[in-house]
């Protein structure tokens, strides 16, 4: 007698051997879904797929498998999912072979509920099982019908599973998934579940590995960092794990996102500071400057411990670059709460924020809170704010001028870098840099993606830095180091080999060289030049 498991196995196996078709892995929402994404596309090869072409379009059914993994904290999520399943919907009325999935948040909040209202979705999946993604294709092609499979809690950790990294130079590394704090507008703690901690063993075995196969830089990535070990009992374990960070041989830049402000400590600052290749760069989300939305929203800190904290990372580390996340609009906010938001913002000087609207999410408590503000009211308020924060951006974009950068050259950065005749990348503290190449400058001699640049910024911009100072040489005269220099590293070796379809060694764990494409680590670009 054969199982739907012996079934299920077989099909598997089988497909190791017979090339199965082609994918594309569609991301909504954070850093962690971009990274649980790598993952997907890691199972996904390792069960025989291929990527589709860049031009292939899945509306027309020329995607054999498409996977969406989904978002569920903003509002529209599920409005942009189920308008885009819905476009799909001729291409697989034309072509029944074709596979659709869904997981992620909304797939784990959602459930059933998507194949409900879009019947033509063959595989539901959620946040805890996302390794089983291939099996249950295999599931629902066999029985030819939809596979709806949501786990309650984390079975294995989604670092264990293949994995198809974006970038051959940057690279995401888990300490933790899951989240025990309870902040009122956040529906995260119910679809990621309570916080799982790696041991730091494991941890440091994976960045070792993603450096050995040409990464400079690693983001610890967490939905609280500096919570990690209080799982096994270790309340120092971040900072620890911060410093063992800067003995890994190779490994130039290490970041993290994202901590919270009420368990963020002065042992961690002093491992920032400390431990050269941890950047001067910090996200730490403010969400409200008014103490009585923080004491609704459950955020346990208040204004002037979050401002104390800001104190201390710039008496340690006067260079560092620190973004926030704020939301306008929680129920219950006056005029008098988000005038002190203005102040903490004036006083905090962030180098960027990442701004919302706060909008209700279903299951969350704020969603049946008094106080609803009405939208006209927020958006006037959001208008006030990013306003502010645009003007402190550029002011503290215009202290830089003049001052000699570090680049790490990256792809998909500058949206006009071919008009411009720029390349672009990441600063040691995170901001965008366009930089130009000196005049004549052979393409054999072109940094590459992965490479280090070394320039001098010549002007600021509202959400980026120029460094033209390859241009101000005399014409016949080289450039200083100051004014252009490449460090042409490991990094950018990978890179060359994947573009020439070499094989540049692992790719962390997929047997195979990893793709070139957009990485942005920390958090996501809200504007592009």
């Amino acid at each position: 007698m054969t199982t739907d498991t012996d079934t299920d196995a077989a099909t598997s196996a089988g497909a190791l051997s017979t090339p199965r078709g082609t994918y594309q892995v569609r991301t909504f929402g954070c850093q962690m879904n971009v990274h649980d994404s790598e993952r997907l596309t890691g199972l996904l090869e390792e069960s025989g797929f291929v990527a589709a072409p860049d031009d292939a379009d899945a509306r027309r059914g020329e995607v054999d498998v498409v996977v969406f993994n989904t978002c569920a904290v903003r509002e529209n999520a599920d409005k942009k999912l189920y308008g885009t399943l819905g476009a799909l919907r001729p291409a697989k009325d034309a072509n029944p072979g074709m596979q659709i999935a869904v997981g992620g948040c909304l797939a784990q909040k959602d459930r059933s509920t998507i194949v409900d209202r879009a019947p033509w979705v063959d595989v539901v999946f959620g946040t805890h099982n996302i390794g089983a993604l291939p099996v249950l294709l295999d599931r629902a092609q066999h029985r030819a019908e939809a596979q709806v499979e949501i786990l309650e809690s984390l079975e294995v950790f989604p670092s264990t599973l293949p994995t198809r990294r974006e970038s051959s130079y940057a690279a995401w590394v888990s300490i933790s998934v899951g989240c025990n704090n309870t902040c009122t507008f956040c529906i995260v703690p119910s679809l990621r579940g309570k916080e799982k901690d790696r041991r730091p063993g494991d941890i440091l075995a994976e960045v070792r590995d993603v450096v050995d196969t040409g990464a400079l830089e690693v983001t610890l990535l967490g939905q609280n960092v500096n919570s990690y070990g209080v799982e096994f009992g270790d309340r120092g374990a971040f900072a620890k794990l911060l410093r063992s960070c800067g003995d890994i041989e190779d490994l130039e830049r290490v970041r993290f996102t994202s901590p919270h402000p009420a368990m963020f400590t002065d042992d961690v600052i002093a491992a920032m500071a400390e431990t050269d290749n941890v950047m001067p760069q910090l996200h730490m989300p403010l969400q409200s400057g008014s103490d009585d939305v923080l004491r609704r929203m459950k955020r346990s800190y208040r204004s002037k411990k979050f401002l104390g904290i800001l104190d201390r990372v710039r008496e340690r580390i006067p260079e560092a670059a620190i973004t926030t996340d704020i939301i306008v609009g929680f129920p219950g906010e006056t005029e008098e709460d988000f005038q002190r938001t203005l102040d903490v913002v004036e006083a905090s000087r962030f180098a960027s924020a990442f701004t919302f609207q706060y909008s209700i999410r279903p299951g969350t408590p704020a969603a049946t809170m008094e106080g609803q503000v009405p939208n006209e009211v927020v958006q006037e308020r959001y208008e006030r704010l990013t306003a502010l924060q645009d003007r402190i951006t550029y002011e503290e974009n215009q202290k830089l001028e003049g001052r000699v950068v570090e680049v790490l050259v990256a792809e998909g950065e500058g949206t006009r870098d071919e008009t411009t005749h720029r390349i672009s990348g990441r600063s040691r503290d995170h901001r965008l840099v366009h930089l130009a190449v000196p005049e004549g400058l052979e393409s054999a001699d072109m940094p590459r993606p992965g490479d280090m640049v070394t320039a001098t910024v010549t002007r600021a911009a509202p959400f980026y830095l120029i460094a033209d100072s390859a241009r101000e040489a005399a014409p016949g005269v080289s450039p200083t180091r100051e004014q252009f220099s490449v460090r042409r590293t490991r990094s950018g070796d990978a890179w060359e080999a994947g573009e020439s379809g070499l094989d540049a060694g692992s790719s962390c764990g997929t047997g195979a060289t990893a793709p070139s494409g957009l990485v942005t680590l920390g958090m996501p670009s809200l504007r592009r030049p």
